[in-house]
């Protein structure tokens, strides 16, 4: 997995069909974390269409810088590097890509080859949902109720990530704050409800934004 603070990659698996010339090329897409769970989709993706004509792949792991690539029997560079090239211009990670071809009976020729893996490539990738993975510091602000009703509406105007209201003897409000974000928003907030509120950080995690 990236360690990064941020990163593009997608959502989830998908899959999707292009044809070109009678040839089908059958484009999945899947999330990972590392390289052997892209070489444990391949092998499934390999078992599930045992008698296709080519399995053409590319994946990109953030960690290590790790990418790999394969033409599968195609013309050396018609296959596997256009699917690279469908990652790297969407500047994604921790994905991998498997292009599966069931030969039509036409001879697409080199040009028609990169072309239509490439193609097919970003078809799929636009099918999973691309992303931005950034990771958060997980806010806990408790403060008085007489206090909320100010953080709340600072909450909505500014689009914060709120991921939950407990009500008790104060109120606390869980709040998702981007690493870079944290001290500046921690200050906001203590400046808000003149130094009343007790912030903490609880936790991190990566949260998905739509692109």
């Amino acid at each position: 997995m990236s360690k990064k603070t941020s990163y593009k990659t997608v959502l989830r698996e998908s899959e999707t069909l292009l044809i070109e010339k009678k040839s089908k090329f059958i484009s999945h897409v899947m999330p990972v974390d590392n390289e052997p769970d892209a070489i444990e989709y391949l092998n499934k993706i390999r078992a599930k269409y045992p008698d296709a004509t080519h399995n053409v792949y590319a994946y990109v792991i953030d960690e290590n810088n790790i990418f790999r690539y394969s033409d599968d029997g195609e013309p050396s560079g018609t296959a596997g590097m256009p699917v690279l090239d469908a990652i790297r211009k969407a500047g994604l990670v921790d994905v991998i890509v498997v292009v599966t071809r069931y030969f039509g009976g036409t001879l697409l020729g080199t040009g028609g080859l990169v072309h239509t893996y490439g193609a097919s490539a970003s078809k799929g990738l636009e099918a999973s949902e691309i992303i931005m993975r950034e990771q958060c510091n997980v806010l806990s602000v408790r403060l008085d109720y007489n206090m909320a009703g100010k953080l709340q509406h600072k909450i909505a105007a500014d689009r914060l990530m709120l991921e939950d209201t407990v009500y008790a003897e104060n109120v606390e409000l869980i709040i998702c704050s981007p690493i870079g974000e944290t001290e500046r928003l921690m200050a906001q907030i203590i400046d808000l409800t003149n130094g009343k509120a007790e912030c903490a950080v609880k936790d991190k995690k990566y949260v998905n934004r739509k692109i």
